[in-house]
């Protein structure tokens, strides 16, 4: 392990109802309140509603900002980093998914600073200031609601990057699983597969010595996928929206990670695929994520093979140790396409013609990848392996 320090200091409020805390969590001196949304489909299930009632116990000041994309973007940050400066907004509320989530966090350093917000997302200004934010989860995939990180699309220049900083926690989360039981099968699946790759993400890494990290990964990932099934099985039973919806917190709010740093190659990959495609995030996890694993077997054959063993319970007898590890893939592929998550871009009508386009985008930083450093040619065989 290497040296680290954790810190997070996002308030998790976790079950039935407790949206009614939400009056006494958002601080006392706030009076306008910006609320960020998606498409609208809080309105059709009624959270909205019940946010507004919790929200109009403190006569607070409420303002909104609707329409937030599946892949947020820079546009929309623009839009309400303007609102939040005319309105004189002090406290954020994102209402939905990581998505959602990850707009507002941008929004709220945007609040606070004086040129364009792409100069944050793209790292040539650090924030010194933001306003508070705090979320009402409404979809079990990202772990946005407790963690500092936020991924903006810049849809003119197809760029899409991941940024983040200390100042973009929210100050509480409010976790309702029932406010996930009207998630459609399609997006639930999509969450599973998002936080089954941030785990893997971590889980490949060059550490010499993570034994508590990489069971607690393992754990995780065994509960996912025993869950999972029954879950698009009985979409509002709230029992298992509750066991997805925590994995899905705990798969990336730093916890998994202490003492080490992830790979996060394929999430590079992914940002730069949709970056040009605009597809759903998680589509294209669920492509990419088994080719660069075997782009990358050989890098660590006992980690692929530790894997294999411990989470899809490959059997080990009369096998090499390589042959055990990509059977853990291909188990891995069949648990995806078992639940009805794409396997090729070409789902997505995607083909080789922007491959290199897709490639330079990902290279715009140099080479990346910890678990394996990855260079353009790696990334152009990767894709095509993809299609």
């Amino acid at each position: 392990m290497e040296n680290f320090t954790f810190y997070n200091p996002t308030k998790l409020v976790f079950g039935k109802d407790q949206l009614e805390q939400l009056p006494e969590l958002i601080p006392s001196h706030v009076e306008n309140v910006l609320i960020v949304y998606g498409g609208g489909s809080i309105k059709k299930n009624g959270i909205y509603d019940r946010v507004l009632k919790q929200l109009n116990k403190r006569a607070l000041n409420v303002f909104e900002l609707k329409g937030v994309e599946p892949n947020p973007r820079i546009s929309t940050v623009r839009k309400g980093g303007e609102l939040c400066k005319q309105n004189r907004i002090d406290f954020l509320l994102a209402v939905g998914g990581g998505s959602v989530i990850d707009c507002t966090k941008t929004i709220a350093a945007a609040a606070k600073y004086d040129g364009d917000p792409w100069d944050l997302v793209t790292r040539k200004a650090i924030p010194k200031e933001a306003l508070p934010l705090a979320s009402v989860l409404t979809l079990a995939a990202t772990g946005s609601e407790m963690n500092a990180g936020a991924v903006i699309t810049n849809w003119e220049t197809n760029e899409k990057y991941g940024w983040g900083g200390p100042l973009l926690f929210p100050q509480f989360s409010i976790l309702d699983p029932a406010h996930t039981i009207s998630v459609p099968k399609d997006q639930t699946i999509y969450g599973i597969v998002d936080m089954m790759t941030h785990i893997f993400e971590q889980y490949f890494h060059e550490s010499s010595s993570s034994p508590v990290q990489d069971q607690m990964c393992e754990g995780v990932l065994r509960t996912i996928i025993e869950t999972a099934p029954k879950l698009l099985n009985d979409l509002e039973s709230y029992e298992h929206r509750e066991t997805i919806l925590y994995a899905g917190t705990i798969a990336l709010n730093g916890m998994l990670q202490m003492g080490y740093r992830g790979d996060w190659a394929s999430h590079n990959i992914e940002h730069a695929v949709s970056a040009v495609y605009d597809i759903p995030h998680a589509g294209g996890l669920a492509i990419l994520f088994p080719n660069w694993m075997k782009h990358n077997l050989d890098v660590d054959v006992s980690r692929f093979k530790k894997l294999a063993t411990n989470v899809f319970q490959v059997e080990e007898s009369g096998k090499s140790d390589r042959e055990i590890a990509l059977e853990g893939i291909s188990k891995l592929r069949e648990f995806w396409d078992s639940l009805g998550a794409p396997n090729r871009l070409s789902d997505y009508n995607i083909n080789d013609e922007k491959v290199d386009l897709m490639a330079e985008r990902a290279m715009v930083r140099g080479p990346f990848g910890n678990f394996n450093a990855l260079n353009k040619e790696d990334v152009v065989a990767i894709l095509k392996n993809s299609l």
